[in-house]
């Protein structure tokens, strides 16, 4: 939305400082945005370490990552000594079981976390809105009070 402040009247500092603020809460809203991508992503990849775990049996052979692209093939030894996260720079080992309900765990926190932040972004919308609302009814004071210089007297 173009908020440019030409015109006679006081309105045209307004309308930019209004046009600033939205800008800002845009920029906010990308970086919740941001967030919940991220957010997406870690659930995704708690799904697939549920869906390893489910599947996967002692003597497995499966492709470690080593970083830099770079696999080794091992195999599993026991399927019931699997090291979890637990945040905070803390990790625990867990059987199967144990695991699979520390994850399901870690993700119903991503959930609540995902909507905090959609809740974030909703309410950066209606302030955005409310925003975009003052700008239009200073725009049409300015256009007013422009028609009005302009009128001859009589």
């Amino acid at each position: 939305m173009s908020l440019g402040g030409g015109g006679g009247g006081g309105g045209g500092g307004q309308l930019q400082e209004i046009a600033q603020a939205i800008e800002e809460i845009e920029q906010q809203q990308e970086v919740l945005q941001d967030e919940i991508t991220s957010l997406q992503t870690e659930k995704t990849e708690i799904d697939d370490a549920i869906e390893a775990i489910e599947t996967l049996d002692s003597e497995s052979m499966v492709q470690v990552p080593l970083g830099g692209d770079a696999y080794v093939r091992a195999e599993i030894a026991d399927i019931d000594e699997i090291i979890v996260d637990l945040g905070a720079d803390y990790a625990a080992e867990r059987d199967s079981e144990g695991a699979i309900e520390t994850l399901k765990s870690k993700k119903e926190h991503l959930d609540t976390r995902v909507e905090d932040v959609q809740e974030e972004i909703s309410e950066l919308e209606a302030e955005a809105d409310d925003l975009e609302d003052r700008a239009q009814q200073l725009q049409q004071q300015q256009m007013q009070q422009l028609q009005q210089q302009q009128q001859p007297d009589e």
